[in-house]
């Protein structure tokens, strides 16, 4: 049978069964926004799990809560800590109210496990309250931000580490391509040789980068607000309860939590969250562009560059039979797209809190998450299921460099900028290689001089030379 259960608004029937309550409820019935509920973020549970013991701790000790239903409270944290009852959370992730609901729905899955624990019955508040007791000296304005803030934590933590495989990944590519020789290329045009390692060697260093400013961004997430409450000026919260839940707090996460100097500031500042986000799309830019230049070298395979053969993952066409298409990396792409459109969410959400509030807190942390779980499946793919497996074509990359008209660069400090480029000019019009104009012809240069010149290692890596 359903129970029911009250709030000042009136009744509403309850699931048997159902940990959540009449809030809970109120908000899955309001807000049908995304389709997408808090419960698909296991951090994000976890989190307010961790929060919630963390202040029923400090609360007990500070003694404005009696110690057996601080201790109830503490045993039910600890499931939603351990992984159970995400299916409770019930409430879509964007919502009115700047995360009332989802608060008040872990404050109601909180309150009936313990009283459970206590040996009452779902929904029996006097004895355990979702806001009296597990609520108690706390406001959805630092609870939530602060549960966000630990959750992103834990979230980038898996998210860095997939990113660094990554890198990794192409800087094993470019030792194992380091004796390819090819054609670098400017405007698309061909530029100056170079070696294929270190083109794969450049994208693990730039994405070295980007593991670099994730860490930075995670420690400024450390500082948190728990404690200030509904503004900032800590009302309802004993006196020392800010300093001492941030104290229990990092020492149940393991992780060093800074309580924010000035909390009316904190509660209402939402600058962590667009640095953040700016970081995820400058790695989704780069990924971008890396993925677009795997295309390129890959293009073909008989009529485009043909320089690298990417793994074939599937038939690419219903009508062209042989047809293989870079899929990985366009899928790639899509991702970075993506998190590029997040972060405009991200920047024009925290843009619109106003006064002593940023009430749009609920999409910046539904635009996080999905764009931190959008990279890091995209960083997966793109290491598993393709740069693993990249292969060279070294004879025709080594063959087009030969054939290049880019290589009379190499020429300029011997033969001066107007000679190399009549060359230059010359073998373009006549189709000649630049051997046969400078070697054969105007015996600019002699044979052996331009074997020592044109030798793979001064190719790669080339010395000053008049």
């Amino acid at each position: 049978m359903p129970r029911i259960e009250h709030d000042f608004l009136g009744g509403r029937e309850i699931p048997d069964g159902a940990y959540y309550g009449v809030q809970a409820m109120r908000g899955r019935e309001n807000f049908r926004i995304t389709g997408v509920d808090t419960s698909v973020e296991p951090f994000f549970v976890m989190a307010f799990g961790y929060v919630k013991k963390a202040a029923a701790m400090a609360n007990r000790d500070l003694g404005v809560l009696d110690a057996r239903i601080a201790q109830a409270i503490i045993l039910a944290c600890d499931r939603l800590i351990a992984g159970e009852l995400r299916s409770e959370f019930i409430t879509d992730f964007i919502q009115g109210g700047a995360g009332t609901s989802t608060n008040m729905n872990a404050n109601e899955v909180i309150a009936n496990v313990a009283l459970e624990h206590l040996g009452h019955s779902r929904g029996e508040y006097q004895y355990v309250n979702p806001n009296d007791h597990v609520n108690f000296g706390q406001s959805t304005n630092d609870v939530y931000p602060t549960a966000l803030r630990l959750a992103l934590i834990l979230r980038l933590s898996s998210y860095s580490s997939a990113l660094k495989l990554l890198q990794e990944a192409f800087v094993r590519k470019g030792a194992e391509f380091a004796g390819v020789l090819k054609m670098g290329r400017t405007h698309l045009q061909d530029a100056v040789p170079m070696s294929m390692g270190d083109e794969f060697h450049g994208w693990g260093t730039t994405l070295g980068e980007e593991v670099q400013r994730i860490a930075e961004s995670r420690l400024l997430l450390h500082e948190i607000n728990l404690g200030a409450t509904a503004i900032g000026t800590s009302v309802t919260a004993p006196p020392g309860y800010p300093q001492l839940a941030t104290k229990h707090l990092s020492q149940l996460t393991g992780l060093d939590f800074v309580l924010a100097q000035d909390l009316v500031e904190a509660t209402s500042d939402t600058g962590v969250f667009v640095q953040l986000s700016g970081v995820l799309k400058r790695t989704a830019v780069k990924l971008t562009k890396i993925c677009n230049d795997l295309r390129l070298l890959a293009s073909g395979p008989r009529c485009g560059l043909n320089e690298i053969n990417l793994p074939a993952m599937q038939p690419g066409s219903s009508i062209m039979p042989g047809k293989v298409n870079p899929v990985i990396p366009e899928v790639v792409n899509q991702a970075g797209f993506l998190v590029i459109g997040l972060d405009t969410t991200v920047t024009l959400a925290a843009s619109a809190g106003q006064l002593q509030l940023n009430v749009m807190e609920p999409v910046i942390a539904f635009s996080l998450f999905l764009s931190i779980n959008a990279m890091e499946n995209a960083v997966k793919s793109l290491q598993l299921h393709c740069v693993d497996g990249i292969t060279a074509n070294s004879e025709r990359t080594r063959d087009m460099v030969l054939q290049s008209l880019g290589i009379v660069t190499l020429l300029k400090p011997i033969l001066g900028y107007k000679l190399c480029a009549e060359i230059a000019r010359e073998g373009y019009r006549e189709n000649k290689s630049l051997r046969q104009i400078v070697v054969e012809q105007r015996r600019l240069l002699t044979p052996e001089r331009w074997e020592e010149i044109f030798s793979f290692e001064n190719l790669i890596e080339p010395e000053f030379t008049v």
